[in-house]
Protein backbone atom coordinates (compact mmCIF):
# COMPACT_ATOMS: atom_id res chain seq x y z
CA UNK A 1 0.00 0.00 0.00
CA UNK A 2 1.14 3.76 -0.88
CA UNK A 3 1.91 6.03 2.22
CA UNK A 4 -1.06 8.33 2.34
CA UNK A 5 0.94 11.65 1.65
CA UNK A 6 2.53 10.27 -1.49
CA UNK A 7 0.04 11.45 -4.37
CA UNK A 8 0.95 9.62 -7.30
CA UNK A 9 -1.68 7.53 -8.57
CA UNK A 10 -1.66 3.78 -9.96
CA UNK A 11 -3.81 3.81 -12.73
CA UNK A 12 -4.91 1.01 -14.97
CA UNK A 13 -5.30 1.01 -18.67
CA UNK A 14 -5.05 -1.82 -21.31
CA UNK A 15 -1.80 -3.12 -22.67
CA UNK A 16 0.07 -5.71 -23.85
CA UNK A 17 0.78 -6.34 -20.32
CA UNK A 18 -1.32 -8.33 -17.95
CA UNK A 19 -1.49 -5.61 -15.40
CA UNK A 20 0.59 -2.54 -16.28
CA UNK A 21 0.11 0.08 -13.76
CA UNK A 22 0.31 3.93 -14.80
CA UNK A 23 1.63 6.35 -12.02
CA UNK A 24 0.66 10.43 -12.05
CA UNK A 25 4.26 11.94 -11.89
CA UNK A 26 4.44 13.86 -8.95
CA UNK A 27 2.24 17.27 -9.04
CA UNK A 28 2.49 16.88 -12.96
CA UNK A 29 -0.74 15.46 -15.51
CA UNK A 30 1.52 13.03 -16.66
CA UNK A 31 0.77 9.28 -16.65
CA UNK A 32 3.55 7.58 -16.64
CA UNK A 33 4.01 3.68 -17.24
CA UNK A 34 5.67 2.27 -14.49
CA UNK A 35 8.59 0.98 -16.72
CA UNK A 36 10.58 3.63 -18.62
CA UNK A 37 12.22 2.67 -21.10
CA UNK A 38 16.11 3.57 -21.16
CA UNK A 39 17.50 4.31 -24.77
CA UNK A 40 21.08 4.86 -24.01
CA UNK A 41 22.52 1.96 -25.74
CA UNK A 42 20.72 3.15 -28.59
CA UNK A 43 23.56 4.07 -31.46
CA UNK A 44 26.56 2.75 -29.75
CA UNK A 45 25.75 -1.15 -28.78
CA UNK A 46 22.19 -1.25 -30.36
CA UNK A 47 21.71 0.34 -34.44
CA UNK A 48 19.13 1.93 -35.21
CA UNK A 49 16.58 -1.11 -37.03
CA UNK A 50 16.79 -3.18 -33.52
CA UNK A 51 16.54 0.33 -31.45
CA UNK A 52 12.99 0.85 -33.47
CA UNK A 53 12.15 -3.23 -32.81
CA UNK A 54 12.54 -2.36 -28.94
CA UNK A 55 10.65 0.88 -28.85
CA UNK A 56 7.80 -1.10 -31.10
CA UNK A 57 8.00 -4.07 -28.53
CA UNK A 58 7.65 -1.79 -25.61
CA UNK A 59 4.66 0.25 -26.89
CA UNK A 60 2.95 -2.93 -27.38
CA UNK A 61 3.38 -4.31 -23.90
CA UNK A 62 1.91 -0.79 -22.51
CA UNK A 63 5.02 1.23 -21.96
CA UNK A 64 4.52 4.88 -22.88
CA UNK A 65 7.25 6.54 -21.28
CA UNK A 66 10.99 7.22 -22.92
CA UNK A 67 13.65 8.53 -21.58
CA UNK A 68 16.65 10.04 -23.58
CA UNK A 69 19.66 12.57 -23.11
CA UNK A 70 21.43 14.96 -25.13
CA UNK A 71 24.41 13.11 -24.39
CA UNK A 72 23.63 9.30 -25.31
CA UNK A 73 24.91 7.04 -26.08
CA UNK A 74 27.18 6.21 -23.53
CA UNK A 75 30.01 5.51 -22.92
CA UNK A 76 29.87 9.32 -24.78
CA UNK A 77 32.09 10.17 -27.92
CA UNK A 78 32.49 12.76 -29.92
CA UNK A 79 30.93 10.90 -33.14
CA UNK A 80 28.04 9.34 -31.52
CA UNK A 81 26.49 12.24 -29.26
CA UNK A 82 23.29 12.56 -30.39
CA UNK A 83 22.81 9.58 -32.02
CA UNK A 84 20.02 8.49 -29.46
CA UNK A 85 17.91 11.40 -29.51
CA UNK A 86 17.36 11.06 -33.68
CA UNK A 87 17.08 7.38 -33.91
CA UNK A 88 14.09 8.21 -31.47
CA UNK A 89 13.21 10.55 -33.52
CA UNK A 90 12.96 8.93 -36.53
CA UNK A 91 10.62 6.17 -34.83
CA UNK A 92 8.58 9.28 -33.06
CA UNK A 93 7.65 10.60 -36.55
CA UNK A 94 5.03 7.47 -36.84
CA UNK A 95 3.85 7.37 -33.90
CA UNK A 96 0.89 9.21 -32.27
CA UNK A 97 3.05 11.89 -30.24
CA UNK A 98 0.08 12.75 -27.64
CA UNK A 99 0.09 8.98 -26.38
CA UNK A 100 3.76 9.02 -25.62
CA UNK A 101 5.43 10.67 -22.25
CA UNK A 102 9.26 11.60 -24.00
CA UNK A 103 11.80 12.49 -21.24
CA UNK A 104 15.32 13.71 -22.18
CA UNK A 105 18.38 15.62 -20.29
CA UNK A 106 20.59 18.57 -20.53
CA UNK A 107 24.45 17.53 -19.76
CA UNK A 108 25.59 19.77 -17.21
CA UNK A 109 29.36 21.08 -17.44
CA UNK A 110 32.22 19.50 -15.42
CA UNK A 111 32.19 15.67 -17.20
CA UNK A 112 34.79 16.95 -19.73
CA UNK A 113 31.95 17.29 -22.33
CA UNK A 114 33.44 19.05 -24.64
CA UNK A 115 31.67 18.43 -27.80
CA UNK A 116 28.20 19.23 -26.47
CA UNK A 117 27.13 22.40 -28.06
CA UNK A 118 31.12 23.18 -27.89
CA UNK A 119 31.33 23.01 -24.21
CA UNK A 120 28.90 23.64 -21.72
CA UNK A 121 29.94 25.57 -19.06
CA UNK A 122 26.93 26.10 -17.09
CA UNK A 123 23.16 25.12 -16.72
CA UNK A 124 22.54 28.73 -17.30
CA UNK A 125 20.05 30.63 -19.78
CA UNK A 126 21.88 30.29 -23.23
CA UNK A 127 22.99 26.47 -22.73
CA UNK A 128 19.79 25.44 -21.56
CA UNK A 129 17.87 26.79 -24.64
CA UNK A 130 20.37 25.72 -26.96
CA UNK A 131 20.51 22.18 -25.36
CA UNK A 132 16.85 22.09 -25.80
CA UNK A 133 16.51 22.90 -28.75
CA UNK A 134 19.39 20.83 -30.34
CA UNK A 135 17.32 17.97 -28.10
CA UNK A 136 14.14 18.75 -30.04
CA UNK A 137 15.74 18.81 -33.23
CA UNK A 138 17.14 15.72 -32.92
CA UNK A 139 13.57 14.32 -32.11
CA UNK A 140 11.54 15.86 -34.70
CA UNK A 141 9.23 16.82 -31.82
CA UNK A 142 7.76 20.64 -31.03
CA UNK A 143 7.89 19.55 -27.09
CA UNK A 144 9.49 17.30 -24.88
CA UNK A 145 7.02 16.36 -21.60
CA UNK A 146 9.59 16.21 -19.33
CA UNK A 147 12.97 17.54 -19.02
CA UNK A 148 15.77 16.89 -17.06
CA UNK A 149 18.91 18.40 -15.49
CA UNK A 150 20.80 15.40 -15.86
CA UNK A 151 23.53 16.08 -13.10
CA UNK A 152 23.94 19.42 -10.93
CA UNK A 153 25.42 22.08 -12.23
CA UNK A 154 27.35 22.19 -8.66
CA UNK A 155 30.09 20.71 -6.54
CA UNK A 156 28.50 17.40 -5.47
CA UNK A 157 30.09 13.87 -4.95
CA UNK A 158 28.21 11.27 -7.60
CA UNK A 159 29.40 8.58 -9.98
CA UNK A 160 31.33 6.85 -7.75
CA UNK A 161 32.36 9.57 -5.47
CA UNK A 162 31.14 9.61 -2.18
CA UNK A 163 32.28 12.32 -0.35
CA UNK A 164 31.27 15.70 -0.05
CA UNK A 165 34.70 17.99 -0.96
CA UNK A 166 34.18 22.12 -0.14
CA UNK A 167 37.74 21.92 -1.47
CA UNK A 168 36.03 21.73 -4.90
CA UNK A 169 33.55 25.00 -4.89
CA UNK A 170 33.35 26.39 -8.16
CA UNK A 171 31.60 28.88 -9.32
CA UNK A 172 27.86 27.72 -10.51
CA UNK A 173 24.49 29.21 -12.02
CA UNK A 174 22.61 30.00 -9.36
CA UNK A 175 19.61 27.20 -9.04
CA UNK A 176 17.01 30.81 -9.22
CA UNK A 177 18.34 31.24 -12.94
CA UNK A 178 18.37 27.81 -13.50
CA UNK A 179 14.59 27.75 -12.81
CA UNK A 180 13.89 30.81 -14.49
CA UNK A 181 15.28 30.14 -17.42
CA UNK A 182 13.59 26.20 -17.34
CA UNK A 183 10.25 28.60 -16.84
CA UNK A 184 10.64 30.82 -20.13
CA UNK A 185 11.45 27.33 -21.99
CA UNK A 186 8.21 25.82 -20.57
CA UNK A 187 5.76 29.43 -21.45
CA UNK A 188 7.17 29.16 -24.98
CA UNK A 189 5.19 25.56 -25.07
CA UNK A 190 9.05 23.52 -25.64
CA UNK A 191 8.61 21.52 -22.79
CA UNK A 192 5.75 20.49 -20.31
CA UNK A 193 7.36 19.72 -16.81
CA UNK A 194 10.97 19.74 -16.07
CA UNK A 195 12.64 17.18 -13.59
CA UNK A 196 16.14 16.42 -11.87
CA UNK A 197 18.17 13.81 -12.00
CA UNK A 198 21.39 12.44 -9.82
CA UNK A 199 20.10 15.04 -7.52
CA UNK A 200 20.70 15.07 -3.55
CA UNK A 201 17.80 15.69 -0.63
CA UNK A 202 19.31 19.27 0.01
CA UNK A 203 19.68 20.18 -3.97
CA UNK A 204 15.95 18.71 -4.21
CA UNK A 205 14.94 20.78 -1.58
CA UNK A 206 16.32 24.33 -2.36
CA UNK A 207 14.58 23.84 -6.26
CA UNK A 208 11.37 23.27 -4.76
CA UNK A 209 12.32 26.19 -1.78
CA UNK A 210 13.18 28.74 -5.00
CA UNK A 211 10.36 27.69 -6.90
CA UNK A 212 7.46 28.05 -4.28
CA UNK A 213 8.89 31.47 -3.19
CA UNK A 214 9.64 32.69 -6.36
CA UNK A 215 5.96 31.49 -8.23
CA UNK A 216 7.83 29.42 -10.55
CA UNK A 217 7.62 25.65 -11.85
CA UNK A 218 8.75 23.16 -9.58
CA UNK A 219 10.41 20.29 -10.62
CA UNK A 220 8.09 16.79 -10.33
CA UNK A 221 10.52 14.02 -10.63
CA UNK A 222 14.38 13.09 -9.86
CA UNK A 223 15.78 10.64 -11.86
CA UNK A 224 17.99 8.97 -9.73
CA UNK A 225 20.07 5.05 -9.20
CA UNK A 226 18.17 2.91 -7.56
CA UNK A 227 19.00 -0.91 -6.85
CA UNK A 228 19.82 -3.67 -4.61
CA UNK A 229 23.23 -2.58 -4.63
CA UNK A 230 22.42 1.52 -4.33
CA UNK A 231 19.65 2.33 -1.96
CA UNK A 232 20.80 5.39 -0.72
CA UNK A 233 18.20 7.33 -2.05
CA UNK A 234 16.00 5.77 0.53
CA UNK A 235 18.63 7.85 3.47
CA UNK A 236 16.86 11.18 2.91
CA UNK A 237 15.83 11.74 -0.86
CA UNK A 238 12.43 9.16 0.28
CA UNK A 239 11.37 11.58 2.57
CA UNK A 240 11.97 14.24 0.84
CA UNK A 241 10.27 13.02 -2.54
CA UNK A 242 7.10 11.80 -0.10
CA UNK A 243 6.62 15.49 1.60
CA UNK A 244 7.25 17.43 -1.58
CA UNK A 245 5.41 15.20 -3.79
CA UNK A 246 7.92 14.09 -6.59
CA UNK A 247 8.37 11.20 -8.24
CA UNK A 248 11.13 9.17 -8.28
CA UNK A 249 12.06 7.29 -11.78
CA UNK A 250 14.80 5.12 -10.89
CA UNK A 251 17.83 4.15 -13.00
CA UNK A 252 20.14 1.30 -13.60
CA UNK A 253 17.72 -1.31 -11.53
CA UNK A 254 19.91 -4.17 -12.65
CA UNK A 255 23.49 -2.51 -11.86
CA UNK A 256 25.24 -2.30 -15.44
CA UNK A 257 23.81 -6.22 -15.11
CA UNK A 258 25.65 -7.60 -12.42
CA UNK A 259 22.23 -8.06 -10.58
CA UNK A 260 21.35 -10.70 -13.10
CA UNK A 261 24.23 -12.88 -12.06
CA UNK A 262 25.59 -13.00 -15.48
CA UNK A 263 28.94 -12.39 -14.37
CA UNK A 264 29.31 -14.52 -11.24
CA UNK A 265 28.67 -17.38 -13.66
CA UNK A 266 31.16 -15.81 -16.31
CA UNK A 267 33.44 -13.03 -15.25
CA UNK A 268 33.78 -12.14 -18.64
CA UNK A 269 30.09 -12.47 -20.16
CA UNK A 270 29.70 -9.85 -22.88
CA UNK A 271 28.27 -6.67 -21.16
CA UNK A 272 29.33 -2.85 -20.84
CA UNK A 273 31.42 -3.65 -18.04
CA UNK A 274 33.46 -6.01 -20.43
CA UNK A 275 32.79 -3.88 -23.53
CA UNK A 276 33.93 -0.22 -21.94
CA UNK A 277 36.39 -0.71 -19.35
CA UNK A 278 36.14 2.20 -16.29
CA UNK A 279 32.07 2.61 -17.52
CA UNK A 280 31.39 0.38 -14.30
CA UNK A 281 33.81 2.61 -11.35
CA UNK A 282 30.87 3.28 -9.57
CA UNK A 283 30.49 -0.56 -8.63
CA UNK A 284 34.24 -1.59 -8.66
CA UNK A 285 34.55 -1.69 -4.68
CA UNK A 286 35.51 -4.72 -2.28
CA UNK A 287 31.35 -5.28 -0.78
CA UNK A 288 30.09 -5.88 -4.51
CA UNK A 289 30.84 -8.97 -5.08
CA UNK A 290 29.55 -10.60 -1.98
CA UNK A 291 26.34 -8.54 -2.21
CA UNK A 292 25.59 -9.68 -5.62
CA UNK A 293 26.80 -13.29 -4.54
CA UNK A 294 23.84 -12.60 -2.02
CA UNK A 295 20.97 -11.68 -3.81
CA UNK A 296 21.56 -14.59 -6.31
CA UNK A 297 21.74 -16.74 -3.91
CA UNK A 298 18.45 -15.21 -2.28
CA UNK A 299 16.93 -15.71 -5.77
CA UNK A 300 17.64 -19.26 -5.76
CA UNK A 301 16.23 -20.07 -2.59
CA UNK A 302 13.11 -17.74 -4.01
CA UNK A 303 12.83 -19.78 -6.94
CA UNK A 304 13.63 -16.73 -9.38
CA UNK A 305 15.74 -15.49 -11.66
CA UNK A 306 18.20 -12.87 -10.03
CA UNK A 307 16.89 -10.39 -12.54
CA UNK A 308 13.61 -10.82 -11.32
CA UNK A 309 14.29 -10.37 -7.79
CA UNK A 310 16.28 -6.87 -8.43
CA UNK A 311 13.55 -5.71 -10.96
CA UNK A 312 10.47 -6.58 -8.61
CA UNK A 313 12.30 -5.04 -5.37
CA UNK A 314 12.16 -1.51 -7.70
CA UNK A 315 8.23 -2.09 -8.89
CA UNK A 316 7.43 -2.05 -5.29
CA UNK A 317 9.26 0.24 -3.31
CA UNK A 318 6.85 2.63 -2.48
CA UNK A 319 8.42 5.33 -3.70
CA UNK A 320 9.40 4.47 -7.23
CA UNK A 321 7.00 5.80 -10.16
CA UNK A 322 8.99 3.84 -12.64
CA UNK A 323 11.70 2.42 -13.15
CA UNK A 324 13.94 3.14 -16.67
CA UNK A 325 14.60 -1.00 -18.55
CA UNK A 326 17.21 -0.79 -21.40
CA UNK A 327 18.77 -3.74 -23.23
CA UNK A 328 21.35 -3.53 -26.00
CA UNK A 329 19.46 -5.86 -28.19
CA UNK A 330 15.36 -6.80 -28.25
CA UNK A 331 15.98 -10.40 -27.14
CA UNK A 332 17.11 -9.03 -23.69
CA UNK A 333 14.78 -6.60 -23.43
CA UNK A 334 12.13 -9.13 -23.91
CA UNK A 335 13.63 -11.10 -21.19
CA UNK A 336 14.04 -7.99 -18.71
CA UNK A 337 10.41 -7.56 -19.37
CA UNK A 338 9.36 -10.80 -18.67
CA UNK A 339 10.83 -10.27 -15.15
CA UNK A 340 9.33 -7.61 -14.62
CA UNK A 341 5.99 -8.89 -12.75
CA UNK A 342 7.33 -11.06 -10.26
CA UNK A 343 5.59 -10.24 -6.91
CA UNK A 344 7.61 -10.40 -3.97
CA UNK A 345 5.88 -11.62 -0.62
CA UNK A 346 6.55 -9.62 2.65
CA UNK A 347 9.43 -12.36 3.85
CA UNK A 348 11.45 -12.10 0.49
CA UNK A 349 11.16 -8.17 1.04
CA UNK A 350 12.52 -8.68 4.50
CA UNK A 351 15.38 -11.10 3.28
CA UNK A 352 16.07 -8.01 0.77
CA UNK A 353 16.82 -6.09 3.69
CA UNK A 354 18.90 -8.20 5.94
CA UNK A 355 21.06 -8.96 2.72
CA UNK A 356 21.25 -5.05 2.46
CA UNK A 357 22.37 -4.29 5.77
CA UNK A 358 24.87 -7.39 5.78
CA UNK A 359 26.66 -6.03 3.07
CA UNK A 360 26.00 -2.01 3.50
CA UNK A 361 26.77 0.69 6.18
CA UNK A 362 23.85 0.87 8.31
CA UNK A 363 21.54 4.00 7.79
CA UNK A 364 22.41 7.07 9.57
Amino acid sequence: MLPAGLKFERLHHASGFKDMHYRRLGTSQLEVSEICLGTMTFGQQTALPDAHAQLDFACAQGINFIDCAEMYPVPTRAETSGQTESIVGAWLQRQPRDKLVVATKAAGPARSLHWIRNGPRALDRANLREALEGSLRRLRTDYVDLYQLHWPERNQPMFGRWKFEPSQERECTPILHQLEALAELQAAGKLRYFGLSNEHPWGIMEFVRLADSHGLPRPVSVQNAFNLLNRTFEYGGEETIYRENLGLIAYSPLAFGLLTGKYLLNPQAAGRIKLFPGFAARYEKPGVGPAVQAYADLATRLGMAPAALALGFCRQRWSVASTIVGASDLPQLEENLSCWQTQLSADALRDIDAVHLRHTNPAP
